[in-house]
């Protein structure tokens, strides 16, 4: 018998594992994780057919004992017998369920009883989520003995499967079991829907290809089929009647899942019923899924966790997440002791066309989107864990003002503020709120109800500082009122009677007018990639390299020639930065995107470091700012680093000024000064950044440029990202292995040096090989082959370390590492390593 490692089922045969493993673990089908089924194995896959072809190329020869004992089922309900897996039983329960009958749990030691559908699958996946046969009652199952059975494990599978002709190959062992119509249907539908919404490809597009490969099935492909048929008879020496080849031939034809379809009465011959299959079988939801988001198991597990930690880490003194800063403390609704939802809004303006055209700005669209806040720090990386709330036209925001175009928002997000949304897998409406507003500068002011023009007066939303008082005065200072609850409201209030600015203040904001446990004053974060990545990082480098150039320590051409020839590697390949313009100097920036400019200001000093010398002015203040972007990116802060935080950007200020006395600091230069105390009120602010929602963007300008239809341009796109979304959740699961590897090799321990080998048996005795890897996954963390890892610390130094080898025992990591002597070099910013012979 074959064996699952996910829930230790034991299949008869290596396709029926599987063929299992892909239906009911639901590593299927826009999920990006495809463990490998083998207990012994720790492979991991992008995509199925990769999968398969590790199977049959690494697991084929082995052995299946025999006789195979096969396992069928029995409805206890009705007297429906010989139920053929466990999928099939369970569908068959939930037909009986739908009509209202009552079913009794299936589990032995369970009386649980209930004829409700949710209530019966809720209990399963509560109570037993680990099962294996041996857990069913004895009367449901019946065991017997076939030597008969297709044996995939030696001599039935290839070496290998051609991955374009994957579907015929998995359809030659017993399709008429394994493949039931409406699997296949569903699997086409599936595979249209990413063609429509994932590669963007036109709907006319796909009904003519369908039209087309409709009439080859089932005409075309006739002629194909008889003369098929009569060679399988030939070749058994069988004489069969004209007629009855071409009956059985005929029915070949048009008995293929593919030509039901997409016939002309099949469900997914045109546009229209293609949407309607979609929306029905792969829960297609219009912009308001928290409901169907927060039903998901996977969401519900790791929805407590974060509450836990931040209790425990409280009493550290550090700064993990959002729920360890002080607003979200001071929010008695928030955090309070009964479970709360945290709902993290983004707002921004985009262009869908190209900004430079004769169309910019005409299809310019306001977006906001969604996450979850109580999901734990890099939940959100995955752009499809983003989800949109809203959509239009930025000339109708301007029309008619956020209130008006976010009242559906507005309504809904007051319901879950008084009322709740009911979550059937706690059996109780659950209460929420909006936490914070992550937003550029001019999208916070705009929907904040601040003044939008960052050109005088109060322009800063966390004080009340005038924009003419922040070349002389910092905020270390004390000079400037910080904004509470309490001012702001007596601002928005003499703006309001007044029709007139009060303290950069316009109005209320449309979020505080209209919910009761959400303020403007504790729920606008900061945002580094604009502030810092977009704004000081590339002026003030442009003003220290010009001036490097100016005294003669290098020419741009040359330094432009050691920025592109520098050996990047592994994932800084991607973010390399770019060649600095020539027109950098009278701009006053260097330009750029943010990922560039963090790039290379963490290479610059090894770019030009070893040409200056040590007390170069402009030098330094570069190396000051290479350590402000560090400590402003940590994931986690205590109140020493804030604090030392807080002085390097102090000092940074002053030796900035010294050296360009003349050049005008700009208003992000104010609002870095406010940083510390902004990591104290919302944690860390690489967790509140908007660089992965700005990547959403790209979705719905690809959408646009493929479709090249701008009519309702706003619907349009809202649709065809519901439908990706539908594709990516269907089937879909949030359990992902933390370890993730997709090719090993499998070495005896007895080959390795007497020192590796003495420490893996002192800690796994019972192990005679493992897997190495050249590369490899672990929480998300890319691992290489000679990489540097940081393991512990020496005198107050990092400890480093070689990754000579990783390898894998029972799918636990372990790395084989050498010792790396290393001491920290000032002038460079950074550590210079040697190895220890």
């Amino acid at each position: 018998m074959w064996k699952c490692k996910e829930c230790s089922v034991e299949l008869p045969s290596r396709y029926l594992l599987l063929k299992h493993f892909r239906q009911t673990h639901g590593h299927f089908r826009g999920s990006c994780h495809f463990p490998c089924p083998y207990t012994d194995c720790p492979c991991t896959f992008n995509t199925w057919s990769k999968l398969l072809n590790h199977t049959y190329k690494s697991h084929a020869k082995q052995p299946t004992p025999k006789p195979l004992e096969v396992s069928t089922f029995q409805c206890h309900v009705c007297s429906c017998r010989e139920l053929a897996t466990e999928r099939d039983f369970f569908q068959h329960l939930n037909g009986h369920l739908r009509h209202n009958e009552t079913v009794s749990c299936v589990f032995l030691g369970c009386t649980f009883k209930t004829n409700i559908y949710s209530t019966f699958n809720t209990h399963k996946n509560r109570k037993h989520n680990q099962y294996s046969l041996k857990d069913f009652q004895a009367n449901l199952i019946s065991t017997s003995t076939n030597l008969n059975q297709l044996d995939n494990s030696a001599d039935g599978l290839p070496e290998s499967i051609d991955t374009d002709h994957e579907y015929e190959t998995l359809s030659c062992f017993n399709s008429a079991e394994l493949h039931p119509t409406n699997f296949i249907e569903e699997k086409i539908a599936c595979i249209l829907l990413k063609l429509e919404n994932i590669v963007h490809i036109p709907k006319a597009v796909i009904d003519e290809v369908l039209s087309e490969l409709h009439y080859v099935l089932s005409t075309e492909s006739l002629p194909f089929t008889k003369a098929t048929v009569s060679a399988v008879f030939q070749s058994h020496n069988l004489e069969v009647e004209e007629s009855v080849v071409d009956e059985l031939s005929t029915f070949i034809c048009k008995s293929n899942p593919l030509g039901i379809a997409i016939a002309k009465d099949g469900p997914l011959a045109t546009a229209y019923k293609r949407t309607q299959y979609y929306t029905s079988h792969f829960k297609v939801v219009e912009p308001q899924s928290l409901q169907q988001l927060l039903s998901h198991k996977g969401v519900l597990d790791h929805l407590e966790t974060p509450r836990i930690q931040s209790q425990l880490l409280s009493c550290l003194q550090e700064y993990r997440t959002i729920r360890d800063g002080q607003y979200f403390k001071q929010n008695p609704f928030l955090s309070s002791e009964g479970f709360r939802i945290a709902v993290h809004l983004y707002v921004d303006d985009f262009e869908v066309c190209n900004p430079l055209g004769t169309s910019r700005k005409k299809h310019k669209l306001c977006g906001v989107y969604w996450v979850l806040g109580n999901l734990p720090p890099g939940s959100h990386s995955k752009l499809t864990s983003i989800y949109l709330a809203v959509l239009c036209k930025s000339d109708d925001v301007k029309s008619y003002g956020f209130k008006k175009v976010l009242e559906p928002l507005l309504q809904d997000l007051s319901t879950l503020e008084q009322h709740g949304v009911f979550i059937s897998q706690v059996g109780q409406f659950v209460k929420g709120s909006v936490q914070c507003v992550i937003a550029d500068n001019l999208g916070a002011h705009a929907i904040g109800g601040f003044v939008e023009s960052f050109s005088g007066g109060s322009i800063c939303r966390f004080c009340t500082g005038v924009k003419s008082e922040f070349q002389t005065k910092d905020v270390k200072s004390g000079a400037f009122q910080l904004r509470t609850r309490d001012i702001h409201d007596v601002h928005a209030l003499s703006a309001q009677e007044s029709a007139t600015i009060c303290c950069g203040v316009k109005k209320q904001c449309v979020l505080t007018e209209h919910l009761s446990h959400f303020h403007v004053s504790t729920g606008y974060p900061p945002d580094i990639v604009h502030n810092l990545f977009e704004g000081v990082v590339p002026v003030e480098l442009a003003r220290c390299i010009s001036l490097l150039i100016s005294k003669k320590y290098f020419t741009l051409d040359f330094l432009n020639t050691l920025i592109q020839t520098f050996p990047y590697k592994l994932d800084d390949k991607t973010n390399r930065p770019h060649a600095i313009p020539r027109s950098f100097t009278s701009r006053n920036t260097i330009g750029g995107n943010a990922h560039e400019n963090w790039a290379l200001l963490r290479f610059l000093p090894f770019v030009i470091g070893h040409i200056l010398p040590e007390d170069e002015p402009a030098w330094l203040v570069i190396l000051d700012l290479k350590d402000i972007v560090e400590l402003v990116v940590a994931p986690v802060h205590t109140d020493e680093t804030i604090a030392y935080l807080e002085a390097k950007i102090y000092d940074h200020r002053q030796r900035y000024l010294e050296l360009f006395p003349h050049a005008k600091r700009l208003p992000k230069h104010h609002f870095l000064e406010h940083y510390p105390q902004m990591i104290r009120c919302f944690g860390p602010l690489v967790a509140l950044w908007t660089m992965r929602f700005e990547a959403k963007h790209s979705f719905f300008k690809q959408v646009a440029r493929h479709t090249n239809c701008f009519k309702n341009i706003p619907r349009s796109l809202a649709i065809k990202h519901q439908f990706m979304l539908a594709y990516h959740t269907h089937a879909s699961t949030l359990k992902k292995s933390s370890l993730e590897v997709t090719d090993v090799s499998v070495m005896p321990i007895d080959v390795l040096s007497e020192e590796i080998r003495s420490n893996l048996h002192q800690r796994y005795p019972e192990v005679t090989e493992v897997h190495m890897a050249k590369h490899l996954s672990h929480s998300g963390v890319c691992y290489s082959k000679g990489m540097l890892i940081v393991h512990g610390s020496v005198d107050g130094l990092p400890k480093f370390n070689e990754i000579i080898q990783l390898c894998i025992v029972k799918e636990k990591l372990c790395f084989l590492v050498r010792d790396v002597c290393a001491w920290y070099r000032e002038h460079y910013g950074g550590f210079e390593l040697c190895l220890i012979y």
